[in-house]
């Protein structure tokens, strides 16, 4: 056997859905993935936390110790599927200072460790590779490295969270409440028992940080992403998206601005917003993601597909593994780090955007004069307004729904004005203050 066909050795951590999903397909595809790397993958162990002979592989694969089936000498990448951010980082970090290439599809780590990670990498000249962190399935990471790298990257928005966009998607088509919805999703599976870190939009944040830091050639962190959640999307709010031709989604948005002085900033955030029914994003629904990336020279682009479960998931993981094989049988180094623009991250109340405000008032004339004019001490312009009334139990009047869809204002000025609102006799409740996306007004 020559050097070029020495198998190539595999350390796969994890063997939840997605880890089981890699396991099964190094062995079942053995023979095509030798023929398009060069070389036969061989997998070498397995690291768990439970070694067990009821896992559905053979037991002598498996062990739980992490740290030395990562120093072994025979294997060449680790396949980091854990989970948990802090034995995953000190596990990955071992692999790379030993000269090992990893592959992970730890989301939370990357959004954290970006830098840490890759300094490590490129001090033992080793491959990362992180596709299976954002829209599992979805190949978006390799674009924005690869294939736009002689590009300028405007924009990137995207749904990138299955269990959110499937309970608004239950919401919008059904009119269930949140609870509801939620309770449907956790029953089939779409929702952990504790769903924090989805509908709270922690997830996606990550990914908005993975996708900002490579767009932008500029390291972005978790926590420089504005976040929202979808729990306070009510049943009322897809009543009027609908009415306004909108449907409602979690959206990351990454986004390259330029000020008046030609001077560049990133802004990277998540909330739920009303989307245009004509644009893409508007009709993905269920537990796909979509991502629609915006480029100087090639225009809009957009990914679509499953964004979550074990196969789907593997598939881009083991994209990532065929990646870094063939590096290691051609002696080539994948994609690195680039930071070079450290461009500086805008704060939330720069960002202009649309709006949608709902809340309910006294019944009275006048009213709508003076919620208008709180709008315009702002210079909040207002796009359109519609206006309902309410009856109570017994079917009396009892006040009426106002709500506003303003042009493009900042956040700090339509927080103001909602601030200012609350605050007004004539108000009785802001019911929610959403975005609107997608649109150019």
């Amino acid at each position: 056997m020559s050097d070029r066909e020495k198998p190539i050795g595999v350390a796969v951590l994890g063997l939840g859905n997605v880890g089981s999903e890699v396991v099964r397909i190094i062995g079942e595809s053995a023979a095509d993935l030798a023929a398009r790397i060069g070389a036969p993958l061989e997998l070498r162990g397995i690291g768990v936390r439970r070694v067990a002979d009821d896992r559905g592989v053979p037991v002598e694969l498996l062990t739980d110790d992490i740290a030395a089936l990562v120093a072994r000498d025979d294997v060449d990448i680790v396949v980091e599927l854990m989970g948990p951010v802090k034995p995953a980082r000190k596990a990955i970090l071992a692999a790379l200072e030993g000269g090992k290439s990893v592959v992970t599809a730890n989301k939370a780590l990357m959004a954290q460790s970006t830098g840490e990670l890759a300094q490590a990498a490129e001090a033992a000249r080793a491959d990362l590779y992180f596709e299976a962190a954002v829209a599992g399935a979805i190949p978006v990471i390799r674009p924005l490295t690869q294939s736009l790298a002689g590009d300028t990257v405007l924009r990137v928005a995207g749904i990138v969270n299955g269990t959110t966009n499937y309970i608004l998607s239950a919401m919008n088509d059904s009119g269930a409440s949140y609870d509801s919805a939620l309770a449907d999703a956790t029953d089939l599976g779409y929702a952990e028992a504790d769903p924090t870190a989805d509908v709270e939009g922690y997830d996606a944040a990550a990914k908005a940080a993975i996708l900002a830091s490579i767009a932008f050639h500029t390291r972005v962190t978790a926590d420089d992403v504005y976040r929202e959640g979808i729990t306070k999307v009510t049943a009322a709010d897809f009543e009027s998206a609908r009415a306004l031709g909108c449907n409602i989604k979690l959206l990351a948005i990454c986004e390259r601005l330029t000020n008046d002085e030609d001077k560049q900033r990133v802004s990277a955030r998540v909330y739920p917003a009303l989307v245009p029914n004509e644009h893409p994003l508007a009709s993905v629904n269920g537990a796909f993601n979509a991502v629609v990336v915006e480029a100087e020279a090639a225009g809009r682009l957009m990914f679509y597909g499953q964004g979550a479960g074990g196969a789907p998931t593997a598939s881009a993981v083991m994209g990532d593994l065929v990646m870094a094989a063939r590096n290691r049988v051609q002696g080539g180094r994948g994609p690195r780090e680039s930071k070079y623009a450290k461009l500086p991250i805008a704060p939330i109340g720069f960002i202009p955007t649309r709006y949608y405000v709902s809340m309910n008032v006294a019944d009275r004339p006048g009213v709508l004069s003076t919620v208008s004019a709180e709008f315009g001490k702002r210079d909040v312009s207002i796009a359109e307004v519609r206006q309902e009334g309410m009856v109570d139990g017994e079917g009396q009047r009892c006040g009426a729904r106002i709500v506003v869809v303003t042009h493009r204002a900042t956040d700090a000025a339509l927080s103001e004005t909602v601030e200012a609102l609350a605050d007004l006799d004539v108000v009785q409740t802001v019911n929610s203050v959403l975005r609107l996306e997608g649109t150019t007004e």
